[in-house]
């Protein structure tokens, strides 16, 4: 067998068309998800006027209402770095929920029981480690610049 590829070997008349169909499809896709993105952007970009907008008409601001913009901002910068790159790094989003925790925490403080405040603190940990975990792993073991390439 001589040293043709693969794709070179599916290369028949009928390709063209599938590939047309793989190509409308990826396009689709990426349109559809171009789009959740929007809303999920002009969504934030409402909720945290809304949340300005309490803050100044009861003329207070507490930490709870600084930790829900700065969720919302962590939100807005993961869609744009999503956006710029086309790649989702694993930690925004972790970092999201440490903060969503720790907002949690703050607020509900009175509320929960000495376990429920443990299981919260736990929790933080146990995703701080993960993020530290992920570091290390990135900068031990970077991907190869041919995976970034074709996008993996």
């Amino acid at each position: 067998m001589n040293n043709q590829s693969i794709d070179e070997l599916h290369d028949t008349p009928s390709s063209p068309p599938k590939k047309s169909v793989e190509k409308g499809l990826s396009s689709l896709i990426h349109m559809a998800e171009f789009v959740g993105l929007a809303v999920i952007a002009l969504a934030t970009i409402y909720a945290g006027a809304m949340e300005v907008m309490g803050m100044i008409e009861l003329r207070e601001v507490t930490l709870g209402d600084l930790l829900l913009l700065f969720l919302y901002l962590e939100v807005l910068a993961m869609i744009a770095i999503y956006l710029d790159s086309g790649k989702l790094p694993i930690r925004l989003p972790l970092y999201i929920a440490i903060v969503a925790l720790a907002r949690y925490l703050i607020l509900d403080l009175k509320e929960l029981n000495e376990w429920q405040m443990l299981a919260i603190g736990g929790t933080i940990t146990l995703i701080t480690i993960a993020i530290l975990i992920l570091r290390y792993g990135h900068l031990k073991f970077p991907y190869d610049s041919s995976a970034r390439r074709r996008g993996r």
